[in-house]
């Protein structure tokens, strides 16, 4: 390759703007509810930030350490901006630096190119935003106004930065199986912090009206104020108290923390364009057949359940799903005894929340669902087909369901309610598991192309995806309501609770069992609809 033929550094960075300002525009192009959701997404998140910018603002000169305040959102803030890439890089994919290894590109320009892309889009505006509010939360005089106009922009600049170099320096794990596993952890990791953050500021701000107490705050903003990129802002509550140098040295140790940064991104995306990816380099290796699924049922009823554990073990998507609904779970469960009202019966969520494993059954196998339609000829076939993939929810489900169980009633104390609720939990289970293959062969929709597991279905399918979840959350409610009033009657009356253990396992699996064959009934005949939908793309 000549030297004519690498493009001209300043043509490389106005070429990587305009392709980001096009995929935004191509974006919001594909359908106009797509534009709905991303400007209603955008004013909103402005809105949201001005608001909180806004009170810390007012927050400066009415209470003492108001600019802890600040400080410990810029914090949170860069903690967000850090580990955002790690759970959600592959759902920007301007981000993606993988994708631009082939071309003749030259690191410099790319590099000054990315970051001004970078810099295009409503995080950036949001984070600014927040960022102007927690400098102002500690300024004070003209020095304040001084630093804020170098540090404002400063930190805002290193969040970015910051983001795209972890991206960088993480592409090919990311873009992985095991990081798209990680991307799974991750994401539920940053539900609980979110709940923990909850938890935290009714402590600080007071529950019911109380006064705010910003004093716990203290400590830790003690040591972040010193921290990069933090620092840049928190400089202008410094200058405001004028202490000249200490704020040319949090503005000093900013732009140092910048320079590191850019020099790390350049090098991870120098190393991207001239090694080649360790995948490629591998050899073919046979594949043995595992022994460890002896305990399946014969049949096609065992094939079946095997091919759906591996799918919750293997595709992103699915593992999300389960994971997913196992943190939500979690998450409620943990506030609930954080803040005093956990409740054995509370185990009622996994019930419903697993059962909803079963929801689009077909869409997650894609194209590969052709097979299966092709093997699909009996009305026994189409049982088999659906009691295999029930089985395997429930394979997971049930154990699931009694260790958290145990886990309630030894947080709660109420070991007399844990037979009790156990038995709401399956019979709920089994309403899940019926309505979910109702609606997978009735209902069925069009997942992503794409394995990025912060994705479950393409544009356009908002109001299937809400017939299915919210249809089934409801439907699940009703269809269990025998088990569940009989339930209220015995706690409310004082009536015998025991039976519910028994009664809610047979009633759950009678349910299962009519679902599942009114699904079978329906199945070969909208066999090839559904196939439409899981290779629709």
């Amino acid at each position: 390759m000549t030297a004519a033929s690498v493009p001209d550094g300043r043509t490389v960075v106005r070429a990587l703007v305009a392709l980001k300002l096009r995929l935004l525009r191509n974006g919001l192009r594909r359908s106009p509810g797509r534009t709905t959701v991303y400007l209603i997404g955008g004013v909103v998140g402005l809105a949201f930030a001005g608001g909180i910018a806004f009170a810390l603002a007012m927050l400066n000169g009415r209470y003492a350490g108001s600019a802890n305040a600040g400080v410990v959102l810029l914090g949170v803030l860069t903690l967000g901006w850090a580990a955002l890439p790690l759970f959600l890089f592959s759902s920007d994919e301007s981000s993606d630096p993988t994708r631009l290894t082939m071309l003749p590109l030259r690191p410099g320009p790319l590099l000054r190119g990315s970051l001004l892309a970078a810099l295009i889009g409503p995080g950036p505006l949001i984070s600014l935003v927040l960022v102007t509010g927690a400098a102002l939360s500690g300024a004070e005089g003209g020095a304040s106004a001084a630093a804020a106009v170098v540090g404002v922009p400063l930190a805002v600049l290193c969040l970015v930065t910051l983001s795209r170099a972890v991206a960088a320096g993480n592409a090919r794990m990311l873009s992985s199986r095991r990081g798209k596993d990680f991307a799974i952890f991750g994401g539920l990791a940053f539900a609980l912090l979110v709940q923990a953050a909850n938890v935290g500021s009714q402590s600080i701000f007071g529950r019911r009206g109380g006064p705010i107490d910003l004093s716990p705050l203290k400590p830790i903003a003690s040591v972040l104020r010193w921290i990069p990129p933090i620092s840049a802002a928190d400089a202008t509550h410094t200058a405001g108290q004028g202490r000249y140098a200490p704020a040319l040295l949090q503005l000093a140790a900013a732009g140092a923390l910048l320079a590191l940064l850019l020099r790390w991104w350049q090098s991870s995306l120098q190393e991207l364009m001239v090694t080649a990816d360790s995948s490629t380099l591998e050899v073919a290796r046979g594949v043995q057949a595992s022994r460890g699924w002896r305990f399946l049922p014969r049949g096609r009823t065992g094939a079946v359940m095997q091919r759906h554990l591996r799918y919750a073990w293997r595709e992103p998507r699915a593992k999300a799903a389960l994971f997913t609904s196992i943190g939500m779970t979690l998450v409620i469960c943990v506030l609930s005894v954080v803040q005093g009202w956990s409740s054995v019966y509370l185990l009622a969520m996994t019930g419903t929340f697993l059962g909803l494993q079963m929801l689009n059954l077909f869409g997650m196998d894609g194209s590969a669902f052709w097979m299966v339609a092709a093997t699909l000829r009996t009305p026994a076939d189409a049982r088999d087909e659906l009691r295999g993939r029930a089985y395997a929810v429930l394979s997971y489900a049930v154990p699931v369901a009694a260790v958290l169980g145990l886990v309630l009633a030894a947080v709660t104390g109420d070991w007399a309610g844990l037979p009790s609720a156990l038995g709401l939990a399956l019979a709920m289970l089994g309403c899940g598991v019926a309505l979910g293959s109702v609606f997978s062969v009735l209902a069925p929709y069009t997942m992503p192309a794409d394995s990025n597991p912060m994705r479950n279905a393409a544009p356009g399918q908002g109001g299937l995806i809400l017939l299915n979840q919210f249809g089934s959350m409801f439907g699940v409610a009703l269809l269990a309501l025998p088990v569940g009033g009989y339930l209220l009657w015995a706690l409310t009356s004082d009536g015998p609770t025991w039976p519910v253990l028994l009664v809610g396992p047979l009633y759950g699996g009678l349910i299962a069992t009519l679902g599942i064959r009114l699904a079978a009934a329906r199945l070969l005949e909208r066999t090839p609809e559904i196939l439409a939908k899981a290779i629709e793309r």
